[in-house]
């Protein structure tokens, strides 16, 4: 069996990344294109809702509230890519098992090449962690039953097939 992405991980971090990159436009428009286009003036009355106070300095407001844009144009791209990456590499999952053994990004192992194996989340979180040798090197695999489906599935064979204590804390 292949664990797929789960449809509403997807869903949900796919609505997060649309909005933010929205918002990023947003404010992109904002501050390259409407409030340097737009009287200081005007631009403290659309924002605050009122006259400026008298001997006011229109242009440095202008000025911070234009950085601002800028500001939040980029903290809204950041989260786009962070969470749109995180969705990716959750999408790129190469990981499938059988009764003998599963495999991981094209390799292949059996479960008793598992070492370190973690249940600390998996009763609360549904995560499992372990680690296998690839190339001489231990590397942590960390698979999420909401994040994909069949995890589930994966820790009920791995308890079938596995010499490994799998009654630690938090199952």
């Amino acid at each position: 069996m292949k664990l797929k992405l789960n449809r509403e991980y997807a869903a949900r971090h796919l609505f997060v990344t649309f909005v933010m990159l929205s918002l990023f436009c947003w404010f992109g428009f904002d501050a390259v294109v409407r409030y340097p286009a737009t009287d200081p003036k005007v631009l403290y009355v659309s924002i605050e809702g009122a006259e400026p106070p008298a001997n006011f300095d229109l242009e440095s407001f202008k000025a911070q509230k234009t950085k601002t844009q800028y500001g939040f144009s980029l903290a809204t791209l950041i989260v786009a890519l962070v969470v749109g990456l995180r969705l990716l590499n959750a999408w790129h999952l190469d990981f499938a098992f059988d009764d003998d053994g599963f495999s991981y990004n094209g390799r292949r192992f059996a479960y008793g090449d598992i070492k370190n194996l973690t249940l600390t989340r998996w009763k609360k979180l549904g995560i499992l962690a372990f680690s296998v040798v690839i190339d001489g090197a231990n590397h942590r695999i960390v698979l999420d039953s909401w994040h994909h489906e069949g995890v589930k599935d994966f820790f009920a064979q791995l308890q079938k097939s596995s010499s490994l204590p799998l009654t630690q804390a938090g199952q």
